[in-house]
């Protein structure tokens, strides 16, 4: 797996979700945004290969966080994902990601990622989130 630190590879900071099913590694090169995690035992499936809502996840997050990016640090939502799967993920293999932005409009963005091991895909996945104009927080008020 990457480690921190090597080939430009850090710990993706998230304390809500993603921590309990993490640890997640970020790369930022070019530009451009790489994520990162080693399968273990914990993502497994009742059939031993990694868990689809453990890919979903992983997605979901990472295109998200390229979203809010996009968005040029607004906070963004999914309101619509999607994800092929495409071949098992194994434990102790390294899946990785590297969002990429469809398209931006004024109050969305589309993105799309292949979460890939040793250059094989394991899931495709698709999605729009919603660029909001205020924090969710406020909606609770």
């Amino acid at each position: 797996m990457p480690e921190s630190d090597h080939a430009g590879w850090r710990p993706f900071d998230d304390p809500g979700f993603l921590s309990l099913v993490g640890p997640v590694l970020l790369r930022e090169e070019g530009g451009g945004l790489s994520f990162a995690f080693r399968a273990e035992p914990k993502h497994a499936n009742l059939i031993g290969v990694v868990q689809g809502g453990m890919m979903m996840t992983f997605a979901d997050r990472a295109l998200g966080f390229a979203a809010m990016r996009a968005a040029g640090g607004a906070n963004c939502v999914t309101v619509q994902f999607e994800m092929q799967f495409v071949s098992a993920g194994r434990i102790g293999e390294t899946i990785t990601l590297t969002p990429e932005v469809v398209q931006r409009t004024q109050s969305l963005v589309f993105l799309r990622g292949d979460a890939r091991c040793d250059g094989r895909i394991v899931a495709a996945a698709t999605g729009v989130w919603k660029i909001l104009r205020r924090r969710p927080e406020a909606d609770r008020a």
